[in-house]
C-alpha cells in the first residue's frame, strides 16, 4: 500500500468539505477519491469501514482514519 494520504469523500457530506480544506490550509498533499465520480470505489471504501458507506476516510500506508476529528 502507499504512503500517499488517500482521501475518500463526498460532495453531500461536510465532513469531507472540512477535512479537504484542513488538509489544503495545513499544506498537506492528498489524492481524491470523490465517491459521486467513482462510485465503483465505495466497495473499496466498505473495506476500511468495515461495510459503512461513511466519508471521509483517510488512508496513509497502514493507518486508516474514518470521519473527521472522530465525526462524519
Amino acid at each position: 500500500m502507499s504512503d500517499t494520504l488517500i482521501v475518500y469523500t463526498h460532495p453531500e457530506c461536510n465532513y469531507s468539505d472540512a477535512l479537504k480544506t484542513e488538509l489544503i490550509d495545513s499544506g498537506v498533499e492528498f489524492e481524491e477519491i470523490d465517491l459521486a465520480i467513482h462510485p465503483e470505489k465505495w466497495q473499496e471504501l466498505e473495506k476500511f469501514t468495515g461495510g459503512d458507506r461513511i466519508t471521509p476516510v483517510s488512508v496513509e500506508g497502514d493507518s486508516i482514519t474514518v470521519g473527521f476529528h472522530g465525526v462524519g
